[in-house]
């Protein structure tokens, strides 16, 4: 078995790793080293500052991401639906309509008109 140190510590401190303790290891000791452990290699100090917290870091990234929508629908409702508008007003070109070309009478070619035409009454037969 083994054997055990008592070190002392403030009443409060105590009753807090304790209950730190029990809620995250199943000894005492577990938890004292493995949090150990992590500082040492982590090679990091408990006194030094990590820097922001996650909630922090996730303000500031909703607050970019947000910022990104609002260029990002500024940029379709200015240069993309106007650009892609004046594209398809391209592409739905009608066909010109045909107007009647205006000539003066001297030029214009008049139609021979026929004299003679064939009977187109079927029933009338001989």
């Amino acid at each position: 078995m083994d054997s055990f140190i008592g070190i002392r510590f403030k009443k409060e401190t105590a009753k807090r790793f304790q209950e730190f303790s029990r809620t995250h290891f199943k000894s005492h000791t577990e938890a004292l080293e493995t949090m150990l452990d992590f500082f040492f290699y982590n090679e990091i100090s408990p006194k030094e500052k990590l820097g922001p917290t996650g909630r922090t870091i996730e303000a500031k990234l909703l607050k970019r991401i947000n910022a990104i929508i609002a260029i990002m629908r500024d940029v379709e409702k200015t240069q993309t639906k106007p650009t892609a508008a004046m594209i398809q007003s391209l592409f739905e070109m009608e066909d010109p309509k045909k107007k009647p070309l205006i000539v003066e009478k001297k030029y214009a070619e008049e139609q021979p008109k026929v004299r003679f035409q064939e009977n187109k009454n079927h029933h009338n037969e001989h």
